[in-house]
Order: structure tokens, then sequence, then C-alpha cells
């Protein structure tokens, strides 16, 4: 890990330098490698999948693990978009003129070296990837032991794009083990990574939040709403509720809580439930909610909290708007929320104060996602409030440094 470690960092200085046009074309070819060895990414794929199913992994997992064509395609464009996103290093910004006769500047500049702990996505190891080396940055990739002949896949077409371009092999590099002790070396090691960016369950973010002593960017569970109120437009709030449930479910912007104004509640819920269970949806809802159907179970106090990952959902009539707003606050997990409303102050009142990293007026939340957002993919969904929040994308992997331009100014 330290070999590795070392590497990262000496390459950090060759990518802190690398033009523009080297770094695309280097994305560019990456594309192209995937594309080419596509069926070799696909076999590979499906003896992770094959061994997770003998191994009992549930149902979200398994979705997350799986490729496919479709999604080697959205790889693939990924990777074409990031490519054509404006350059992230070196803009200078917010340039002033001081009563000294300098002149005040902040300079986009790379991080240096992240290390990316995740669990079953193989996309993520894509992802991860070109947005740090098109933010200048040298990573470190740690996936699940799952996904690892997935990822050993990835890591050759990586490599041949790489190459390619000049790039040192180093400045991408995928571990090879599933040896856990891996994640604690990675963590505390300081002198080469200067941030952890976890993405995973519960579990490993609380982990890595006890033991790191590199800091994190992180990236938790959604438990994100629908609130449906009083004045909103039933036809949007039944399209916008099942969509955001049951478009996949085993995804972070997935709805797993939906509330209903009490105003509305008897004239959408009962048509909405049905669609929903049609759907293969269990609902778990609150004591007005069962009165209205006998298809509801009744809701316990922790389904107001849970991330199902899964097609069940739980749903809750409130009393109004503020019943909504504290209710997301209370039990959210302050990843993604909705509002349906076509009454514009109380949508904007709702923005203001749902203390989520997105917040939406009659959208599905399945909109809160990097590609969807135009960053061309995302390292994942930070719901921490410091340095980056939402969607993680290139802006999100670099900081600042302060320039000075002066003419032989000394300081009086």
């Amino acid at each position: 890990m330290k070999s590795i470690g070392h590497a990262a960092l000496e390459a950090s200085k060759v990518l802190s330098k690398t033009s523009t046009a080297t770094k695309n074309a280097a994305l560019l070819s990456i594309a192209n490698s995937i594309n080419v060895h596509r069926e070799a990414l696909l076999d590979a794929n499906i003896k992770d999948v094959q061994k997770a199913q003998n191994n009992g992994l549930d149902a979200a997992m398994l979705d997350r693990l799986t490729l496919n064509d479709q999604r080697i395609d959205a790889i693939i464009e990924g990777l074409n978009q990031v490519a054509g996103l404006p350059e992230p290093v070196g803009n200078i910004s917010e340039l002033e003129m001081r009563p000294s006769g300098i002149q005040l500047g902040k300079m986009s500049a790379p991080i240096g070296v992240v290390g990316i702990i995740y669990e079953s996505r193989p996309n993520v190891t894509i992802d991860a990837a070109s947005l740090c080396l098109k933010a200048g940055n040298a990573t470190i990739l740690r996936g699940g032991s799952e996904a690892i002949e997935s990822n050993r896949a990835l890591g050759d077409c990586i490599n041949i794009g790489l190459a390619s371009s000049g790039l040192p092999s180093a400045a991408i590099q995928i571990i090879q083990t599933t040896d856990r002790a891996v994640v604690g070396e990675l963590i505390t090691m300081t002198e080469y990574i200067d941030v952890i960016i976890p993405r995973g369950g519960k579990s490993l973010i609380q982990r890595l939040s006890k033991d790191a002593r590199v800091p994190l960017i992180k990236h938790l569970d959604g438990n994100c709403h629908v609130y449906i109120d009083s004045e909103a437009d039933t036809q949007k709030a039944l399209a916008i509720a099942i969509n955001a449930k049951t478009h996949r479910y085993g995804v972070c912007n997935a709805m797993e809580s939906l509330l209903v104004s009490a105003a509305i509640a008897e004239d959408i819920l009962p048509s909405l439930i049905q669609k929903l269970i049609a759907k293969g949806v269990e609902i778990r809802g609150c004591a007005a909610t069962c009165l209205l159907s006998g298809d509801v179970l009744k809701a316990a106090e922790s389904d107001w909290s849970e991330e199902y990952l899964a097609p069940i959902v739980a749903v809750k009539i409130v009393s109004g708007i503020d019943e909504a707003i504290d209710h997301i606050n209370q039990y959210g997990s302050k990843h993604t929320d909705s509002i349906v409303t076509e009454n514009q102050a109380t949508g904007h009142r709702f923005l203001v104060e749902v203390d989520s990293s997105s917040v939406m007026i009659n959208a599905s939340t399945r909109f809160a996602d990097g590609f969807e957002y135009g960053l061309g993919a995302e390292i994942g969904i930070s719901t921490d409030k410091i340095h980056a929040r939402g969607p993680v994308g290139l802006k999100g992997l670099t900081n600042q440094k302060w320039v000075v331009f002066g003419d032989g100014h000394i300081r009086q």
C-alpha cells in the first residue's frame, strides 16, 4: 500500500501540469478501449454476478453489480461527457484590485491524491477514474470484493487509455486484492493521500469515520421523500411518485418515503397505492393511510428513516407543509427531497427550509444524479456540508488557492 501511495503521489505531480488535450485524449481512449473489450468486460461481470448469487447477495446489490450493454453504453457516454466538459483546473476567479495595488484572485487546483472506497457498482470505477483524471488528481480505487473481476477488466481498459496518452499508469490504480486490511491502510496514509471518498452502507461509513486519519467526503444513504402538497396537480403527482419509487429500486435517489397532505389524501392516495401495488411495491403506511386501503401494512417508527433499496415505500398523511418539512428534516438523510405543488410560494418555502443536498419542485428524485445534472458523471452524492454537497463532479474534486499579481509591490 505504501508503494501504491508513493506512486500515486508522484503521478499527481505529473497530472497537475498535464494539458487539457492530453487528459481528454486519455478519457476518449479509455472509452474506446471499453467499447473494444466489451465482451471481455461482460464475461468478467458474469463471474462476479454468479459468485454474488451463490453467496446470497441481496437484490439491490445484485442490481448495482450487474453490467449489460446499456450500462456499458452509459459508462462510455459518461467518459465522453467528461472529456467534453470545460477544464476545471487553472481557472482564476474573483480577481480584484486591492488598495495596496496588488491584484488578488482565486485559482482552481487539483486536490492531489484521492482514495475512493466503494461497494458493488463497477460503473463507479470509471466515473471516479474519469472525474479525478480530468480534475488533475491521481486516484487509488478500492472497489468491493464482489466486483473484483469486473474492476480488473475495467482496470485493463484504463491502463490502455493512460498508456496511449503517455500518462503514468499510477495516475489511476485499482487495488487488486480483496483483503479488507487494505482499507485500514488506505485511510491512514496521510503522507500520500489528501482525501478519502467512501461510497457504501452505514457500516462502512461509520467504520471510516471512526478510524480514518485522512479527511473524508462522505456519501451516505438516501432516504428520499416526495411530498404531495394540497395544491398539487394530480397527474403530475402520480407520475412523479411512481417514477421516483419504481424507476430503479437499488439506487440512493429512489423515493423511500411518500408524504401526502391530508387535504388531498382521499382524492389521490387510493389510486396511487393501487398503481404502486400493481408494480409490486409494498406499502407501509401511517394509521390514516391504512384506513384508506386494506392493502397497506402498518408502518413502524423505524420505517420513517429507512433506506429500503427495494420495492417498499413508507407513506404518511401529514397536516400540510409545516409537518412535511419537519418530518423530512427529522427523518431524512439530507440527500434528495421533492415537493409536488402548483403554489409557487409553497414550493419556494420547501426549497429554503428543507435541509438536503438536492431539493426539487415538481420533479422525480431520480434526477439527483451527476449524469442528469450535466456533470458527465459523479463520484457520488455527498450529504456532507463542507467542501462538496450533492452530486460531486469536477468542481467537487478541485480546491482553490489564492493568487496575487504584483509589479514590485512591497508592504508598507
